[in-house]
């Protein structure tokens, strides 16, 4: 049997109205991770969700305008998450970030 594998998961709250240099915020994530090397990362995009004391947003809204939930979630080593976190922060210094420290039960990381 082998050992446990630890790792740190975090999660970014955004919506699709977000940017970062007047480009789609998620998708500049991403290739900020990527360049990075960083072992995965997906984006979900919600049916449904709010922020805050927001009122919540639904993709069946006429008038969602372009805001409605996407959440960014990628793994790695502590390590490495403490390396790129701060870049992350600076890209959404207002929206919610979460660590998690998780173990890995199957699959291939590194």
């Amino acid at each position: 049997m082998t050992e446990p594998r630890r790792a740190v998961q975090v999660t970014i709250y955004l919506n699709e109205a977000d940017q970062w240099q007047r480009r789609p915020l998620h998708l500049e994530m991403l290739k900020y991770l990527r360049e990075q090397e960083v072992a995965g990362a997906t984006v979900l995009h919600a049916v449904a969700g709010f922020t805050g004391h927001g009122r919540v947003k639904t993709s069946t809204l006429v008038d969602a305008g372009g805001k409605l939930p996407l959440v960014l979630t990628f793994i790695d080593t502590e390590d490495h998450v403490e390396r790129v976190l701060p870049h992350m922060k600076e890209m959404a210094p207002h929206r919610l970030i979460v660590t998690e420290k998780v173990t890995l039960e199957s699959g291939e990381f590194e």
